[in-house]
């Protein structure tokens, strides 16, 4: 009798340990989530705050070069398509298309002495890179958080919790790395 109830109090003990763990893994799990749905917010944040400053940039730019107007309609054409794409993938595109667009109209602007010296122009290019540099930030911190979220889902044995209750790998917010311009950042100094 005595041994009887020993083994099921191991079964018992047994079950309660492997419970826990369970619980344990899952909350780690939605943590991670959690940690990485935070992270997106934040990279939103910052392309919010270069999509507002984009109009501001094309105005002040075009008072000085209204004859450039494709340089305008294709940085026009990349915000819209930056706002409007879903996803860290189809983000990550949009936002190469978008900063080569940039490019081209800072290019512009090189032909420009007057409007370089423009204090609006200046103060848009000091607002523009302090964005550029938090968007990189909030980009490498997404990234981390998301790299850490998928080992936790793919190694063993989070991974057993992680298909038995549905959680998805999330994807990385890549630059196009066949687009080496679009990797480097927008150069806004002159």
């Amino acid at each position: 009798m005595l041994s009887h109830m020993s083994t099921t109090t191991g079964i018992l003990i047994l079950v309660g340990l492997v419970l826990l763990w369970i619980i344990t893994a899952y909350n780690r799990l939605i943590t991670l989530v959690n940690h990485a749905k935070e992270a997106w917010a934040d990279i939103q944040v910052q392309l919010k705050r270069r999509y507002d400053l984009i109009p501001n940039l094309v105005e002040t730019v075009k008072g000085y070069a209204a004859h450039e107007s494709s340089a305008f309609e294709n940085v026009t054409r990349a915000r819209a398509a930056a706002m409007g794409a879903s996803g860290a993938a189809g983000k990550a595109q949009a936002e190469n298309m978008l900063t080569g667009a940039l490019k081209s109209l800072f290019a512009v602007s090189e032909a420009y002495p007057d409007l370089k010296a423009n204090q609006n122009f200046l103060q848009l290019q000091r607002e523009l890179g302090d964005t550029e540099d938090k968007i990189q930030a909030s980009r490498r911190f997404y990234n981390t958080t998301v790299m850490a979220l998928n080992t936790a889902e793919q190694s063993f044995p989070g991974n057993l919790i992680a298909n038995a209750f549905g959680f998805k790998p999330m994807d990385l917010f890549e630059l196009s790395s066949t687009d080496a311009a679009a990797a480097e950042p927008v150069k806004v100094r002159f």
